[in-house]
């Protein structure tokens, strides 16, 4: 072997390390970036996943819940409520814990949470 093909060789391999390397990062991260269409089409196997999504923050008096929802009308309840309020009508982006039950729906436990696109909240 020509030593421009060894380096070549190693050039590769190195660069298929870096490779692994950063995916191992990403996966060890844990968020995943999701639709509201697919945690709604494929809810069981997103159930307990740290995930990312965006929708529209809306609201419900009584029983007080907030929930998030696209143009599809896909929704995912949003716990807990705190600081919630004052975003309701926003475009927003979440943050957190994927669940889903039978018995109470889709929920995301937040964890961070961003208007987006300067969304105002009314």
């Amino acid at each position: 072997m020509r030593p421009t093909d060894r380096r070549r060789l190693a050039t590769a391999a190195l660069v298929a390390v870096l490779a692994l390397l950063v995916s191992a990062c990403t996966w060890a991260a844990g968020t995943r970036d999701a639709s509201l269409a697919e945690l709604t089409q494929q809810q069981e196997s997103w159930d307990g996943q740290r995930t990312r999504v965006q929708g529209m923050l809306r609201s419900f008096e009584d029983p007080v819940h907030y929930w998030i929802e696209d143009e599809d009308l896909n929704r995912l309840e949003l716990v807990p409520h705190d600081g919630l309020e004052p975003l309701v009508g926003a475009r927003i982006q979440v943050e957190g814990v994927f669940t889903f039950k039978e018995t109470e729906g889709r929920r995301i436990q937040v964890e961070e949470l961003t208007a987006l696109d300067g969304s105002a909240g009314r």
